[in-house]
């Protein structure tokens, strides 16, 4: 499970400040017929994107310095509403792909749906969000590095401590976050364990 190992996620980021932004206006509840979650990255935020071209402004996901973004930048309670998992899935879907989420707070079902998809959900103070918000919108290009190793985020000179659950951040660093690929390679383990069950083999006694 190498491939699957998030230990350090990095490049440009994107602001999108406010708090308690619910699942709603990530993902308009209009997506949820979906039933597959490609072509999602387009939807992100779409109401809220509209709103700010009707009053004459630029929502982040619009703005053409940030199309690049890896890292979302957020504020408190992000991900809170409704529980749908089409969240994250936009928001990984958007542009080259948000690989990490910094913010000061996260909805606990928003977090694991993200760690589902192998999406780190990090927290950080107030003022040191702040920061780094300043500086991805002062220098779009500047590059951040959300690092589970050492547990900082850094962007150009200057580095904050993060945050996120125990067990999640292991999950993440071992590669065991995806629960499809470790039933897919233990499946050899899984026949010998479902052969040996009374009740699939008609209660007959293992040969």
């Amino acid at each position: 499970m190498e491939d699957a190992k998030r230990i350090r996620s990095g490049g440009p980021a994107v602001a999108v400040r406010g708090h308690d932004i619910d699942t709603d206006r990530i993902i308009p509840a209009r997506f949820l017929r979906s039933v597959v979650f490609e072509g999602l990255g387009a939807a992100a935020f779409e109401d809220d994107r509209k709103q700010a071209a009707a009053a004459g402004t630029v929502h982040p996901f619009d703005d053409p310095r940030f199309r690049n973004a890896r890292i979302l930048l957020v504020n408190r309670n992000f991900g809170c509403g409704s529980s749908r998992e089409h969240a994250p899935q936009a928001i990984m879907r958007r542009g080259r792909g948000i690989q990490a989420i910094v913010g000061e707070s996260f909805a606990e079902i928003f977090a694991g749906n993200c760690l589902a998809l192998g999406i780190p959900c990090v927290t950080a103070d107030a003022a040191a969000v702040g920061e780094l918000m300043a500086r991805c919108e002062a220098d779009p290009g500047l590059e951040m590095y959300v690092d589970l190793d050492t547990m900082r985020v850094t962007a150009g000179d200057a580095s904050f401590p993060i945050s996120m659950p125990e067990a999640a951040r292991h999950q993440l660093l071992d590669g065991t976050w995806d629960t499809t690929g470790e039933l897919l390679s233990a499946r050899d383990d899984i026949a010998r364990t479902a052969a040996a069950l009374p009740y699939f083999s008609g209660w007959q006694p293992a040969s």
